[in-house]
């Protein structure tokens, strides 16, 4: 199994080696609600990040009462959680001013995130030694899609496929994984909703426009922040509530 896993991978890579770049929308940066109050620039979809804040550091704070086997060498849900504590803050500063260089510091902190849980899912499921092996590469692979994204942007010809790659392949890989394998805690049901509410997110941020004008006080993208901020909190209650399985 882990050898079909690996070649699902290689396949996925070629794939995106193969098609043509990925340009970011020209639209991106034009975010529906733009209205300031406070003197805080697109302020509700700055304050909508405050979440991912609390939940952070509410992970952070908590780690030892967390269910987890990491190593000390891979500290893997510490690294999540400061993601998402990292994201609350990169994700205002890229509201305040909406523009390619602070989209970096937005992206930054999610890709340590994705690539943390990523790795923390995969070895419950398949060995707890794999996290010794995929971690600190998975971080540099996460770490380098944003930045050649960036430099890309830089030269005029932006490309997103090694960001994209990176961000939706673990929503491939960890059902398949999960319904392949029997993960060595309880709680794992949790992670339907995790999966559900990012989804959800990644549609309510492509109908920004819609949802603001069908709600008139919040737009879609603010709602995306709220819905992938109630995903990482759910995986914070999966790992407080969560027991070796016998």
């Amino acid at each position: 199994m882990k050898k079909i896993l690996f070649l699902v991978i290689a396949i996925i890579f070629l794939v995106f080696i193969f098609i043509d770049p990925i340009e970011q929308p020209q639209n991106y940066y034009n975010f529906s609600d733009k209205n300031n109050y406070f003197s805080v620039n697109n302020f509700w979809n700055v304050i909508s990040n405050i979440p991912f804040i609390i939940i952070g550091f509410i992970g952070i704070y908590e780690n030892k009462k967390l269910v987890h086997d990491n190593f000390k060498t891979t500290p893997i849900y510490s690294v999540f959680f400061l993601g998402v504590f990292l994201t609350g803050f990169g994700s205002s500063w890229f509201h305040l001013n909406p523009n390619n260089a602070t989209l970096v510091w937005d992206r930054l902190p999610m890709m340590i995130g994705f690539m943390a849980l990523t790795t923390g899912l995969l070895s419950e499921y398949i060995s707890r030694d794999l996290q010794k092996k995929i971690f600190y590469p998975l971080l540099f692979v996460g770490f380098i899609s944003v930045l050649y994204w960036y430099y890309t942007e830089q030269q005029g010809r932006g490309d997103l496929r090694l960001y994209v790659l990176v961000q939706f392949l673990p929503l491939l890989l960890i059902p398949l994984i999960a319904l392949t394998h029997q993960s060595r805690f309880t709680h794992n049901n949790i992670l339907i909703g995790v999966i559900l509410f990012y989804l959800l997110a990644k549609l309510t941020e492509h109908y920004d426009q819609a949802i603001h004008q069908a709600l008139g006080f919040i737009s879609g993208h603010s709602i995306k922040h709220l819905l992938a901020a109630t995903a990482t909190y759910l995986v914070l209650i999966m790992l407080k509530n969560r027991k070796p399985a016998v």
